[in-house]
């Protein structure tokens, strides 16, 4: 036998035999739908506070974070126990066109604008919540504000 073979089947050898000692990799974290509603919650209400201060470039930023956490329940969460349609499915049927109307009335720094198409958002949050079994969870247009740690008014 060549030295060459020797020295690569001894390479295997070690190398199967150290692997046999490994433990599985663990599961990747997923977070539960809860989880990422309450935070897309967070996002409605600094989204509205961000508006009602006519500070677009922070709402816009709340916008976008918003719909991230849209469509991380639409990935990680794509049918739902109880729901009759999945859940990407009603996100684009339902959520789609008040989002948009967000943005437009964003675009255009229409604060009254704005307030029609907020609270065409809040409307279709809880059609998806009744879509998908949920109604008794109503999302209503914030009236405090719990986020005392943060200035919503323009800074600049």
């Amino acid at each position: 036998m060549s030295k060459t073979l020797v020295i690569t089947s001894m390479i295997v050898f070690l190398t199967n035999l150290t692997s046999c000692g490994r433990r599985p990799a663990e599961p990747q974290y997923t977070p539960g739908l809860g989880e990422i509603m309450t935070l897309t919650q967070m996002r409605h209400m600094k989204l509205w506070f961000a508006g009602q201060n006519a500070n677009w470039p922070l709402a816009s930023y709340e916008l976008d974070e918003l719909n991230e956490g849209l469509a991380d329940a639409a990935t990680f969460h794509p049918t739902h126990k109880d729901a009759d349609f999945p859940i990407p499915q009603l996100i684009d049927k339902i959520m789609k066109e008040p989002i948009g109307q967000v943005d437009e009335a964003m675009k255009a720094q229409d604060a009254e604008r704005f307030t029609k198409a907020f609270d065409a958002l809040t409307e279709g949050c809880n059609a998806c919540h009744q879509a998908t079994k949920f109604g008794f969870n109503v999302v209503t247009r914030p009236t405090t504000n719990p986020y005392s740690n943060q200035v919503f008014q323009p800074t600049h």
